[in-house]
């Protein structure tokens, strides 16, 4: 597996990571046994970025992770997350910031996880209510604590990127990004690339589109039934692109899946894709495209069938929360 680094002052982590929410939640029925076995082979084969986040099945994900790499934690660039609240209420979201919840959620994550530390701890979303300053100026006090290795923001725009980083060095920016997802390369990468942080990208498949889901296919309890991109005429929209896409990709030997993370790995060094799964055979699907190297006229191919704008229905549904902030 080949190796990247988290900015500037973050460490070297493997060239694609693995996003682990789907095996708790959103994602249709959880099985910890396989998921455990999806996160050791992951391991096995050199991916050693393993995300996950409080939110996830709320506190649930984290204790799978943490139970995954108990004996394995040497092997592992962690990265987990706070600031999304959630209740005993499925539909209940709020954004909290403030520097008393993130002194509290970092020491439920590490007790969740099982570990006196994590390596990258993300601000989920942003509550623009509260200055950015307060929420890094106290996430830069878990690093003095050792609690805490290097900092990273989700889904924030250029500006606040700015300001948090001249707070405390921010090692990671996580944003959705993908061949079907390109807004952030506007002006939220620019300046990333300006300060040396980082771009993991997350739903780098665009959440199965880009591997040939369609709503149809996906159990009654997946979350994606109801986004836009997966709904009537946008998901027809859609699937036509996935189809040129597919056709590069069989022109290249590889899946389509592959295509979308060899084309992401492509954007930059600084760029690192964390495909999500459950499922053994995608999780080696997806490792083996840190070797796939797409030519200059297969770039211009997947440019030419996909432009920057050419995906039709937003990320989220009505009532997410607020991005880019």
């Amino acid at each position: 597996m080949r190796k990247r680094h988290l900015g500037r002052t973050g460490p070297e982590v493997s060239a694609i990571g693995l996003g682990c929410m789907g095996m708790s939640e959103f994602y249709g029925a959880a099985d910890d046994a396989e998921s455990i076995t999806v996160i050791h082979r992951a391991l096995d084969l050199g991916m050693n970025f393993l995300d996950t986040a409080d939110m996830y099945g709320r506190g649930r994900n984290e204790e799978l992770v943490g139970r995954a790499v108990r004996d394995r934690r040497d092997e592992v660039v962690l990265a987990t997350k706070f600031g999304i609240v959630r209740t005993d209420d499925p539909a209940y979201r709020a954004v909290d910031g403030r520097p008393e919840y993130v002194r509290q959620s970092i020491d439920g994550s590490l007790r969740r996880l099982g570990v006196d530390h994590v390596d990258l701890y993300y601000m989920h979303r942003r509550n623009s209510g509260i200055p950015i300053e307060e929420t890094v100026g106290a996430m830069a006090e878990l690093v003095e604590q050792g609690k805490v290795g290097h900092l990273g923001l989700s889904e924030v725009g250029a500006e606040t990127l700015r300001r948090a980083h001249a707070v405390h060095p921010i090692a990671a920016l996580q944003s959705e990004y993908s061949l079907f997802t390109r807004g952030l390369e506007r002006e939220i990468l620019p300046v990333a690339r300006e300060l040396g942080i980082a771009l993991v990208a997350y739903s780098p498949i665009s959440r199965g589109l880009l591997g040939g889901v369609a709503a149809g296919e996906l159990p009654a309890d997946d979350f994606r039934r109801h986004l836009p991109r997966f709904a009537g005429e946008n998901a027809e929209h859609n699937e036509k692109l996935v189809g040129e896409v597919r056709k590069i990709a069989a022109e290249a030997g590889v899946t389509v899946a592959q295509v979308a993370l060899a084309w992401l790995l492509a954007r930059g060094e600084d760029v690192i894709p964390i495909p999500g799964t459950k499922r053994l055979r995608y999780l080696e699907e997806n490792a083996a495209a840190a070797d796939v190297v797409l030519t200059g006229e297969q770039l211009a191919a997947l440019e030419a069938a996909v432009p920057a704008d050419a995906v039709r229905g937003d990320r989220y549904g009505a009532g997410a929360a607020n991005l880019e902030n």
